[in-house]
């Protein structure tokens, strides 16, 4: 089983393929190619990638891509009205789609750590604002496709 650090590195390694792939229209094939033999792993132009389950990031590309319709339809659920998710900025589209298909279709993953993990994501990119919706929008979307798993968290914890 991969390291948590390699997990985070993979999580914000596909957030930056699919940020890539939305700006450029790369195919999955050939953002895969790309960050698996150019990026993770490596320093470039003094920005060190850290080493990164590959497996799992290959998971998520290709989970968003392949469910990409209907993870969509679920975060612009979550959204307020008015900002559907084609008027958010594209890295932070990117942030929720991945964050969005852990919540969606990696159940084996528990929704705290995929909310937890993808605000970080966020917090390397922006301030305040940003970090605080990708929250909002991925604790809204796992109270709907999860019901019951953050108040059973949340219930256990207040007991100890």
């Amino acid at each position: 089983m991969a390291k948590p650090a390699e997990r985070s590195a993979a999580r914000l390694a596909a957030v930056q393929a699919l940020y890539q792939m939305d700006l450029s229209g790369k195919t999955v094939v050939d953002a895969l190619a790309e960050f698996e033999a150019f990026w993770i792993g490596r320093e470039v132009e003094g920005i060190e990638f850290k080493p990164s389950d590959i497996e799992f990031f290959r998971n998520v590309i290709s989970g968003v891509v392949q469910n990409q319709r209907a993870i969509d339809v679920k975060i612009d659920k979550a959204l307020a009205e008015g900002w559907p998710l084609r008027r958010v900025e594209a890295v932070l589209r990117a942030i929720l789609r991945a964050g969005g298909y852990e919540i969606m279709f990696r159940k084996d993953v528990p929704a705290r750590v995929v909310i937890t993990e993808y605000v970080e994501v966020a917090h390397g990119f922006y301030g305040e604002d940003e970090p605080g919706l990708v929250n909002a929008v991925l604790d809204t979307l796992a109270r709907d496709v999860r019901p019951g798993e953050l108040e059973k968290k949340a219930a256990g914890q207040a007991k100890r």
